[in-house]
């Protein structure tokens, strides 16, 4: 994951699973929702995939990115005009902006090596699940 998500603790303490989360309150949903919550279904027996479903769709807004990193960003997926989904950013994307997450209703996912992302370019998005309000 980014660095969002580099202070992620995990281990067993006697009989219990210990997830230990990051401190700001965007990195700690953003590390439960890729870590935790996929962990938890796995150990309650769901044998369905893990990984989060995404999907490629047109980005309408500019996506400030340094490339070296995975990169989390909080979007609103919707769509167009022309009937297409298409990904808006919610704003500023500062780790502790948790107000992304109810303006927002899907991750853009933007790989390592990837840098700052023009409007009309494809992305990946990550719709939330109904943990955060989402899609």
């Amino acid at each position: 994951l980014s660095s969002q998500a580099n202070r992620f603790a995990f281990g067993k303490l006697s009989n219990s699973w210990f997830c230990g989360l990051p401190g700001n309150p965007v990195s700690a949903a953003l590390t439960f929702y890729q870590l935790v919550q996929p962990l938890l279904a796995k150990l309650g027996g769901n044998t369905a995939s893990a990984v989060p479903p995404r999907q490629r769709v047109r980005t309408a807004s500019r996506l400030k990115k340094t490339p070296g990193r995975l990169d989390f960003q909080r979007g609103i997926l919707q769509r167009s005009a022309n009937g297409e989904l298409e990904v808006t950013t919610t704003g500023h994307q500062g780790s502790h902006i948790f107000s992304s997450f109810s303006l927002g209703n899907c991750f853009i996912v933007l790989e390592r090596e990837r840098g700052n992302v023009e409007p009309g370019e494809w992305v990946e998005v990550e719709p939330f699940n109904a943990l955060f309000g989402g899609l």
